[in-house]
């Protein structure tokens, strides 16, 4: 299946606090990372926009993101539950999830470990260092980390 460039999403943000979204899409702006970026405000419409749910289900259903960044802490449905459900579909199973989150508890480390994330990195607190952070795993997943083509089609 071709997949027009503009109706596919490199980068799914879930991110329910609206400076470190803004934050982040700064940072992915400042090297050309945000134009194929999706910010979603809570894990329910993470798992909508995943799998073309809810105010998604009418729109044509768009390729999966070269990568998820998780926050853990979010309304609605959590980012264990969300990766949960990631990981228990099929279709979303090899999906690259990052764990982007404000906690530094060993218990979220291992938690998500345990479901299957592909990387798990505390926020820094300091400003330029969390847009650096940021910036630093644009780059990685989505211009240097190959995907299996049935993740991403051409």
């Amino acid at each position: 299946m071709m997949v027009a460039p503009e109706s596919m999403v490199d980068i799914l943000l879930v991110e329910d606090n609206p400076d470190d979204a803004e934050l982040a899409l700064r940072a992915l702006r400042k090297h050309n990372l945000a134009n194929r970026l999706e910010w979603v405000k809570d894990g329910a419409a993470a798992l909508d926009f995943l799998f073309h749910r809810g105010v998604y289900a009418d729109h044509p259903p768009k390729p999966l993101p070269r990568v998820v960044m998780l926050d853990l802490r979010l309304p609605k449905v959590d980012g264990l539950e969300v990766l949960r459900a990631i990981r228990a579909q099929p279709e979303t199973r090899e999906l690259p999830v990052v764990v982007l989150t404000s906690s530094r508890e060993e218990r979220d480390v291992v938690a998500t470990y345990e479901l299957g994330v592909n990387s798990f990195v505390a926020k820094p607190v300091a400003f330029d260092e969390f847009a650096r952070t940021v910036a630093d795993l644009g780059l990685y997943w989505v211009l240097v980390n190959r995907v299996p083509p049935e993740i991403r089609p051409s």
